[in-house]
């Protein structure tokens, strides 16, 4: 039997069992994950790991009563009892404010194209990978690399108590290399459906130049610089304004756009951001969402307007507005970001720096408040003085600190090479140019 007849009838038999226990409405999503990783240390593939997940996802409600649960069940009857635990408990729960009825099946128009023969291939032996990628980055005169590399192929059925019987399968690559040269370091990032030689070297060599380029950094003058952020920076930041796009952040009361409505200004007129979901070649596309309706792209915001909350059925008749194919059985959520690409080269946006900062990647980037978007993130590898159109030199020990409608407000230009980003401080695959930002406040960071 094939896997993906495996996984349906998994589902089935997990649901029917579920109807016969009482619950009014059910949805079982179960994905099954092949993944190998490779590791860099020391300039060298270190270890390479391989596992399969199979995970099962659960939706039960019974009198307007919700629970969703997920498990990784060593076998298909270990969630069949985890569903009869659940429904001792249904008459202790209270009805859930959100509930909303499952939706009926829709047309989905399958996407193409998500599974690369190459990755397949590259699996049973990615070491090669992960050489090309080395070689690539002593190119230039580093002491060192360390990075991963992570290669995935993935199958996920959704089926309901509502008819809906939907199967999607999909291969990824994710990879990160950081270089280091003297006191410098620089770092990159890609994620993709496909696997492309040269964009994974690309890689190696953006991150080797860049710690070249910084071996010897001078601590950084806090204060306000106009910044020219490389799409590591503004992946993980647009991450947080994506995240509070969601229906349910804003719910909450975790997101800069409560005060605003669909129409309002939020962000400066170069800005364009979009959950782009139906992109075969970003690694968060899909076809349809954990309900089951048809995804589509969409802006969130455009031409700096917001344009488009992010919602599942129940935030969409709490607020009284239409899914939007971004569901998350609990939180709504973006698939895959875009930035609509400016006019500028890089050296252009250099250009256009009288007093500021090249930033080229950052890491803790916390939130101090929700609402009003008072955020910092550390500089993390290469940043860099700009003085008069030109970068005259390394810097070290600084963070960005200000409010992030304040970034969205003080964008000026965007370049117009796109570059796709994902790894872990950038959860939500994102394909970003380099965006150039005045006035931003940046603070001391001490280690």
């Amino acid at each position: 039997m094939k896997s993906k007849d495996v996984l349906l009838e998994t589902s089935r038999k997990v649901l029917e069992g579920a109807i016969k226990l009482g619950f009014d409405e059910v949805a079982v999503s179960i994905s099954r994950r092949k993944e190998v990783m490779v590791k860099i240390a020391n300039s060298e593939p270190s270890v390479v790991q391989r596992w399969s997940v199979l995970n099962v996802g659960l939706y039960l409600s019974k009198d307007k009563r919700i629970f969703v649960v997920s498990c990784q069940p060593a076998k298909v009857e270990d969630a069949e009892l985890l569903v009869r635990d659940i429904s001792a408990l249904v008459q202790r729960a209270t009805p859930s404010p959100f509930y909303a009825p499952l939706p009926g099946p829709q047309p989905i128009k399958p996407l193409s194209n998500l599974v690369d023969s190459s990755i397949l291939k590259y699996m049973e032996n990615p070491a090669e990978i992960a050489e090309r990628m080395i070689e690539a980055a002593f190119r230039n005169k580093i002491d060192s690399v360390a990075g991963m590399i992570d290669l995935t192929y993935g199958e996920r059925v959704l089926v309901t108590s509502k008819e809906v019987c939907l199967y999607e399968d999909a291969t990824s690559l994710e990879t990160y290399i950081r270089a280091f040269a003297g006191k410098g370091s620089g770092q990159w990032a890609f994620g993709s459906r496909r696997l492309n030689m040269l964009k994974l070297e690309e890689v190696a060599k953006i991150a080797s130049n860049f710690a070249l380029e910084s071996k010897n950094p001078e601590p950084a003058k806090p204060g306000v610089y106009d910044v020219v952020l490389s799409p590591m920076v503004v992946g993980n930041l647009f991450n947080l304004v994506a995240m509070m796009s969601s229906a349910f952040s804003v719910l909450m009361g975790l997101s800069i756009f409560m005060r605003n409505k669909p129409g309002d200004k939020v962000a400066s007129s170069n800005l364009t951001l979009i959950d782009d979901v139906r992109n075969p070649s970003l690694p968060g596309s899909t076809a349809f969402d954990d309900e089951g309706i048809p995804t589509f792209t969409k802006p969130i915001i455009e031409g700096g307007l917001l344009k488009t909350l992010l919602h599942n059925t129940k935030t969409a008749v709490k607020m009284k507005a239409k899914p939007t194919g971004n569901a998350g059985w609990i939180v709504p959520h973006a698939w895959n970001l875009r930035v609509e690409l400016g006019e500028y080269s890089f050296e252009e946006l250099i250009s256009e720096v009288r007093k500021g900062l090249l930033i080229t990647n950052n890491w803790y980037t916390r939130l101090q408040n929700y609402v009003e978007g008072l955020f910092s993130t550390i500089a993390r590898d290469a940043l860099f003085l700009i003085e008069n159109g030109e970068i005259t030199k390394p810097l070290t020990k600084l963070r960005i600190a200000d409010r992030l409608p304040t970034l969205l407000n003080n964008i000026v230009a965007l370049g117009k090479e796109p570059y796709d980003i994902k790894w872990w401080e950038v959860g939500v695959p994102t394909r970003t140019p380099y965006v150039l930002a005045k006035s931003i406040h940046t603070s001391k960071h001490v280690v």
